[in-house]
């Protein structure tokens, strides 16, 4: 795996921080970008995604793509960006491999949606020179801990009640590849 060209930490304390945060994510977000979201059952990567949507103006009702694998988003025509990429949600949690991602055809939307794949850590990488990877942490008394994934061969800790959307979370930003060589300017205010 290539080295970040950037890394940003931003800290937020309640769901709707994160929500707000993946709303103002969006303002910059192009058609072909690819965001891959890591983070334990309960971080908020459903809850970023819709934040996401919102702020991109897709049709309402994003949730998360556990069963179907993926989910289309289209733009709305009269919503915030009227014309805007469609958000292509995708759970690559059960997915083994880059063969298994390539199956679901991903590179025939990529060109004019805006695409999320949570758990496609070292699943995604292919699909484009360039990815936003966000990691999402929970944080219990102050202290930053993830939650590794059972079927990596260790066990999961949960500790947590996944139904606390109010807890506070770090989420890590890295940028890869040429469309992230500079910081958002929104990460840098929120850092």
């Amino acid at each position: 795996m290539s080295e970040a060209l950037w890394e940003r930490t931003v800290k937020v304390a309640t769901a709707e921080q994160t929500h707000a945060l993946g709303s103002a994510l969006a303002g910059v977000l192009e058609p072909g970008d690819l965001l891959v979201l890591t983070g334990e059952l309960g971080a908020g990567k459903t809850t970023f995604t819709q934040g996401l949507g919102e702020g991109l103006g897709v049709r309402a009702g994003v949730i998360s793509p556990t069963f179907v694998l993926v989910r289309i988003h289209p733009n709305l025509p009269d919503g915030p960006r009227p014309g805007g990429p469609d958000l292509v949600h995708v759970d690559a949690y059960r997915l083994a491999s880059a063969a298994e991602i390539d199956d679901i055809d991903l590179e025939n939307t990529m060109d004019n949606s805006v695409t999320v794949v949570e758990w496609g850590r070292e699943r995604v990488e292919h699909l484009s020179d360039s990815r936003l990877d966000i990691e999402m942490h929970r944080t219990m008394g102050g202290a930053e801990r993830a939650v590794t994934r059972p079927e990596a061969g260790q066990d999961a800790v949960l500790d947590f009640d996944p139904e606390d959307d109010d807890e506070p979370r770090a989420i890590v930003f890295r940028g890869f590849g040429p469309r992230w060589s500079a910081v958002p300017e929104i990460l840098e205010e929120n850092a």
